[in-house]
C-alpha cells in the first residue's frame, strides 16, 4: 500500500506521438537483487543498477513502441498447503524466531534498546565484592560455645560462596548492595535456618551450606517463573502468532525479503518499533487529521477485476495554491499530512481479508493530471519520507500501482523515486500518458467500478455497481448496433458512452407490428469530445418491439463502446 501520502510517487509521459502505449518495467526477478543483511535502510541504494536499465527504457520521449509491456506479476497464494517446501520452512523458521522473541520479550524492549545495556552493569559489583571479602577460618568453629552458632553461620555463608558458584547474587546479599528488593528478607530467612544447623550439628558446617543453597535455588527459580509468560503483539489488528491470519501477515515481510529469514524477522522488530514511535494506534482515532481538502486528494472507490479495493490519488489537487500551502508549507504542515495519509492506509489496511486466501491487498491510481511539477521541493522532500515509510513498514500490500495522465517531466521526478523503490514493487507498475489512460484502467477495472472521470460508468443515478456493462470495441469506418427486444409494456433506460466520442450516436424504437411506425429515441448526431462523458436516456414502451442503438465511428481509430440497460415496469397513466 502502499498501500501510502498514497506511494506518492509519478511517471513519465512520451510527449510527442498522439499514441500512448502503457509502459511497465517487465523486470520482476527479485531474488536477484542484493540486499545487505544487517541494515535494511541500505537495500534501496543497491537497486540503483537495476532502477538505472529501468530509465532507459522509458527516458526517450516519443519512442512509446519500444516502451515494455506490463501485466508480468502475478500474485502469490497465501494458502500455506500451496506453498513451495523452501517456503514452507521459511515460515516455520521465522515464526519460531518470533516465538523466542516473545518469550522474551524482546518486542517491548525494542523501542528502549539502551535499557539492554545498563541492566547488566550491577552484576559484576556484588560477584566483585564478595570476591574481595577475606577468608573466614574454620578454625573458630572450636571457640566459646555461645558464640558458635553466629560464626558458623557467617562461615556457612562464605564456604557457600566458594564452594557454589551458580548463584553469586543471592550470596552476597550481607555484603553488596541489594539490586532485589527481596533480597534483605531472605537473607534473614537465610540466617536463622543457618543456626538451627549450626545448633544440630556442632562437628560439620556442610549441613548448613545445604540448607542455605536450597533456599537460594528457591528464590533465584522463582523470579523467571513471573517472566515466562510470552508478551502479546499484534500488527494491524492481527497477533503475531496464534491466528489464522498470522501466516498471511508474516508471509507478506518474507516476501519483502526474498524469504530470508533473518531479514524477515529484522523488518518485522523494526516496524512494531516504528508503529509504537509514532503511535499508530492513537493515530487511528484521531478525528483532528481529517480535512475536507485532503479528502479530495486521496479516496477509496469500487474494486479491480480480481476483487482487490481501488485508492484513488488525486494529485492535481495540490496544484491549488492554498491546498498546496496547507500541506506542505512547513514541516508541521507536512508531518500533518504524512500522519493523515498514514491513518487513511491503516483504515484501509483494517478491512482487507487476511484469511488465507482472501484479499489483502490494493489497487493504487495515481491521477498526476495538473500535478506540481519536480520544481516543488516540499512535494519532492514529502515523497521521498513518504515513499520510505511505505516500503520499510507496510510490505507487500500493493497488488499494482497504475499511473495516469503521466507528464512530461517524469525521468526527472523517476530519479529521484527510483533509489527507493525495490525492484518487486517496480514490476508491479503501469504507466499511461493522457490518451492512453482510460484504455489503461478498463483492463484492470470494470466499467461499472470506475468512475465516470477515468472512463467508466460508475456515479450516483439510477444505475449502481450491480448493473453489470457491456464493452465493444468498433473498428475504424464501422458501424455498431445494439438491440434490445421488448415483449411487455416497460420503462427502458440505459447508459452509454464511447472513450474520447467523436462518433455519431442515434437511437430509435421498432414495433414489431407491420403497421406501425419506427420511433426516433435520439436524432444521430456526432458527439465531441468535449461533450457529456456518459449518455443517459429512458424510453416508455407500449408495445412489442425493440430499442436500437447506432454507433458510427467514421474516424480511422478503433473505439470503445461502454453500455447497460435495464427496463422497469411501466405505470398506467
Amino acid at each position: 500500500m502502499a498501500d501510502e501520502v498514497p506511494k506518492l510517487t509519478t511517471a513519465q509521459e512520451a510527449v510527442p506521438p498522439a499514441e500512448e502505449q502503457v509502459v511497465v518495467t517487465n523486470k520482476t526477478e527479485s531474488t536477484d537483487e542484493p540486499k545487505p543483511i544487517p541494515e535494511p535502510e541500505k537495500k534501496p541504494v543497491e537497486n540503483n543498477t537495476l532502477e538505472t536499465v529501468t530509465e532507459t527504457d522509458v527516458s526517450k520521449p516519443g519512442d512509446d513502441e519500444k516502451v515494455p509491456e506490463s501485466g508480468s506479476f502475478k500474485e502469490e497464494s497465501t494458502i500455506v498447503g500451496e506453498l513451495p517446501e523452501a517456503e514452507k520452512k521459511a515460515l516455520q523458521e521465522l515464526k519460531q524466531l518470533i516465538q523466542e522473541a516473545l518469550n522474551k520479550h524482546e518486542f517491548s524492549a525494542v523501542t528502549t534498546p539502551k535499557q539492554e545495556k545498563s541492566e547488566p552493569e550491577p552484576e559484576p559489583e556484588p560477584t566483585s565484592e564478595a570476591e574481595t571479602q577475606p577468608p573466614v577460618d574454620d578454625n573458630k568453629k572450636e571457640e566459646q560455645n555461645e558464640q558458635v552458632s553466629e560464626t558458623e553461620s557467617v562461615v556457612a555463608v562464605t564456604t557457600a560462596d566458594d564452594d557454589v558458584s551458580p548463584p553469586p547474587p543471592p550470596v552476597t546479599e550481607p555484603e553488596a548492595p541489594p539490586p532485589p528488593v527481596t533480597e534483605p528478607k531472605e537473607a534473614k530467612e537465610e540466617k536463622k535456618e543457618a543456626d538451627v544447623a549450626a545448633s544440630s550439628v556442632d562437628e560439620d558446617g556442610a549441613k548448613t551450606v545445604e540448607a542455605i543453597e536450597e533456599t537460594v535455588v528457591a528464590v533465584s527459580s522463582s523470579i523467571p517463573e513471573q517472566q515466562q509468560q510470552p508478551e502479546e503483539v499484534s500488527i494491524w489488528g492481527i497477533p503475531l502468532l496464534l491466528d489464522e491470519r498470522t501466516d498471511v501477515i508474516l508471509l507478506k515481510f518474507l516476501r519483502a525479503r526474498d524469504f530470508k529469514v533473518k531479514e524477515a524477522f529484522t523488518m518485522i522488530k523494526d516496524t512494531i518499533r516504528w508503529r509504537k514511535e509514532f503511535k499508530i494506534d492513537e493515530l487511528l482515532f484521531d478525528e483532528n487529521l481529517s480535512d475536507e481538502y485532503l479528502e479530495k486528494t486521496v479516496y477509496m472507490h469500487g474494486y479491480d477485476k480480481e476483487g482487490h479495493p481501488v485508492c484513488y490519488n488525486i494529485y492535481g489537487e495540490f496544484d491549488n495554491k492554498e491546498v498546496y500551502k496547507k500541506t506542505f508549507s512547513d514541516e508541521e504542515n507536512r508531518q500533518k499530512f504524512l500522519r493523515w495519509r498514514i491513518q487513511f492506509l491503516e483504515k484501509s489496511i483494517r478491512k482487507l481479508d487476511f484469511n488465507p486466501g482472501g484479499i489483502c491487498t490494493i489497487v493504487q491510481v495515481n491521477d498526476l493530471k495538473n500535478s506540481p511539477g519536480p520544481t516543488k521541493w516540499e512535494l519532492r522532500q514529502a515523497t521521498k519520507q513518504a515513499l520510505q515509510l511505505l516500503q520499510d513498514n507496510y510490505p507487500e500490500f500493493l497488488a499494482k500501482q497504475v499511473f495516469i495522465n503521466v507528464p512530461w517531466w517524469y525521468l526527472a521526478v523517476n530519479r529521484m523515486i527510483s533509489p527507493f523503490l525495490t525492484q518487486r514493487t517496480k514490476s508491479k507498475f503501469v504507466f499511461a500518458g493522457p490518451s492512453k489512460s482510460a484504455e489503461t484502467l478498463l483492463r484492470y477495472i470494470a466499467p461499472e467500478q470506475l468512475p465516470v472521470k477515468y472512463g467508466g460508468l460508475s456515479k450516483d443515478g439510477e444505475f449502481g455497481i450491480t448493473d453489470a456493462v457491456t464493452e465493444i470495441t468498433v473498428r475504424p469506418a464501422a458501424k455498431h448496433t445494439v438491440e434490445f427486444p421488448v415483449t411487455e409494456n416497460c420503462l427502458l433506460s440505459w447508459e452509454l458512452r464511447v472513450i474520447g466520442w467523436e462518433v455519431s450516436y442515434g437511437a430509435e424504437f421498432v414495433p414489431s407490428s407491420e403497421g406501425s411506425y419506427t420511433v426516433i429515441i435520439q436524432k444521430t448526431r456526432k458527439v465531441g469530445s468535449s461533450e457529456e462523458p456518459v449518455l443517459c436516456n429512458n424510453y416508455k414502451i407500449g408495445e412489442p418491439g425493440k430499442v436500437v442503438l447506432t454507433i458510427d465511428n467514421s474516424s480511422s481509430k478503433k473505439k470503445k463502446l461502454l453500455y447497460r440497460l435495464k427496463t422497469k415496469p411501466s405505470t398506467s397513466d
